[in-house]
């Protein structure tokens, strides 16, 4: 038998709840579980009607539980909320509509393989949104979605592979203030400590 998933079971109001828990309750795929019983597996299942504050602040508590991976079910989902549930650090929407205990429990299991879950009428309008915003936003400004500038990159690179200072200003023709003011830019925007911690979060978000 596959590994049982904790699932722990929040909504915007009482009914919802008890009736989102009761859908998988009998599922051998996963476990319901209470707050005091969410560990590191467990991924969260909350729904609500729309995706407003007060459901963003219940996804944030959530993941201040300790709970990596949230899956939202809305009765309302538009292009807006998907980015504000984005942005918030959801891994899985579902419209309430196509919640079946099936397709909960389905995108319960991706979502705990590491997968995110968008309706593919959001998805397909969304990467839109975002090609646009690439176009018309950032490359005029000579920045990449990672919100690296060419420059940045480049000079991330070079200590990657272990260049200092002086070497890098030379192979790029920069002066070495130039070098160490793109560093420390780097370092401010995503208050990282030093110029390690800059090459080791840029290799790990995969922008080198």
């Amino acid at each position: 038998m596959s590994h049982v998933i904790p699932v722990y079971v929040q909504a915007s109001d009482p009914i919802s709840e008890a009736g989102l828990a009761a859908s998988i309750r009998q599922r051998a795929e996963v476990r319901v579980v209470g707050q005091d019983l969410v560990c590191d597996e467990t991924v969260g299942l909350l729904a609500a009607e729309r995706i407003d504050e007060q459901a963003l602040a219940l996804l944030r508590a959530m993941k201040g539980l300790g709970i990596g991976q949230v899956v939202m079910v809305a009765g309302d989902l538009d292009e807006e909320g998907v980015v504000a549930a984005a942005e918030a650090g959801v891994a899985g929407l579902l419209r309430r509509g196509e919640a079946t205990a099936d397709r909960l429990v389905q995108v319960v299991s991706s979502v705990r393989k590491g997968a995110g879950v968008v309706p593919p009428d959001l998805l397909g309008r969304l990467l839109k949104q975002v090609a646009s915003l690439q176009h018309h936003v950032l490359a005029p400004r000579g920045i990449g979605l990672s919100g690296l500038t060419e420059r940045e990159t480049e000079v991330l690179r070079m200590v990657a592979t272990g260049m200092g200072t002086q070497e890098i200003a030379q192979q790029l023709a920069y002066s070495e203030r130039t070098v160490k003011n793109t560093l420390h830019d780097v370092t401010s925007r995503f208050h990282l400590r030093n110029r390690s911690h800059a090459v080791a979060y840029a290799i790990r978000e995969g922008y080198i």
